[in-house]
């Protein structure tokens, strides 16, 4: 197999969730694709080690879709060989107290990869163009002045959020960041076999809650907001990229090439150079070393 032609996923156009694939495998086995895998994010090891190093970069992966789509087994597989002190990983939940005394992206910001490390949001600050515009409801937890019913989240809310969201992503672009958006598109058929699986197996019962099914039965809406949100905000320095995900491993291949293709392209990240006088004596330190 070649390399996965990356821009059969980036959105530069109207997104169409409808009429985009949820499957590909390639014509390859499940073998096949894991052991491509191991290839790939061996390389994207290395590469982390050398953005760690050169210290100047930070790298940003946000993950979205809906439940049972693969985020968290992505994240392990994907980012395994990875050394942990160059990776940080965080999965927004509900927002505490504390985070709704704040503006909705201040949880997000401060969550942020520092220089030199890669960051990964497990779900991500969409959750407040998505979660919240199914249920705007959970809007008025927020406080925000001006907001104290639903029927004063109008459609210039949810403009002002997406250019928001806009803003916070240029900003950290301008500043360092590379910001790449994975949309796991799982078909509604998969999903429920996936539900039905935590329900047989003894070992995944702790994942399910039945507000699975109470969300579910939400799947059109969430659709909807996933078009808008993805077409509104997929932008040349931080795009969004819509993942077949009804193979799993698949899913990881995809998003591990991508990620492998489009970081090659900065070819400043480079180890950094010993300095000179340090690089006139190594063979002194070696000597010393094997003298003791």
């Amino acid at each position: 197999m070649d390399n996965i032609d990356m821009n059969t996923y980036r959105v530069n156009s109207t997104t169409d969730l409808a009429n985009t694939p949820t499957f590909e495998n390639f014509g390859m086995t499940d073998k096949q694709l894991k052991k491509k895998l191991v290839k790939v994010r061996r390389e994207l090891a290395d590469f982390q080690d050398i953005l760690y190093a050169h210290g100047k970069y930070s790298v940003l992966i946000c993950l979205q879709g809906m439940d049972t789509s693969g985020k968290d087994s992505l994240a392990r597989e994907v980012f395994k060989d990875f050394n942990v002190r160059g990776v940080v990983a965080h999965s927004f939940k509900v927002p505490t107290p504390l985070e709704l005394k704040h503006d909705y992206l201040w949880r997000h910001y401060i969550a942020l990869p520092a220089r030199g490390k890669f960051g990964i949001f497990n779900r991500t600050h969409y959750e407040n163009v998505l979660v919240t515009r199914v249920h705007p409801e959970y809007i008025l937890g927020e406080n925000i002045p001006g907001i104290e019913q639903v029927s004063d989240i109008d459609q210039n809310f949810w403009d002002t959020r997406f250019e928001q969201i806009n803003n916070f992503e240029k900003h950290l672009v301008q500043n360092g960041t590379l910001i790449f958006k994975f949309y796991l598109h799982l078909s509604k058929e998969e999903q429920r076999q996936r539900l039905l699986r935590r329900l047989r197996l003894k070992r995944k019962n702790w994942k399910f809650s039945p507000d699975d099914l109470k969300e579910r039965k939400l799947w059109a809406d969430y659709q909807r907001c996933y078009e808008e949100a993805i077409q509104r905000t997929s932008k040349p320095k931080a795009p969004w990229f819509i993942v077949p995900a009804d193979s799993k491993k698949a899913a990881r291949l995809i998003v591990a090439e991508i990620l492998m293709q489009e970081l090659k392209k900065y070819k400043d990240i480079v180890a950094p150079v010993l300095d000179d006088k340090i690089k006139a004596n190594l063979d002194d330190y070696k000597q010393q070393l094997e003298r003791e």
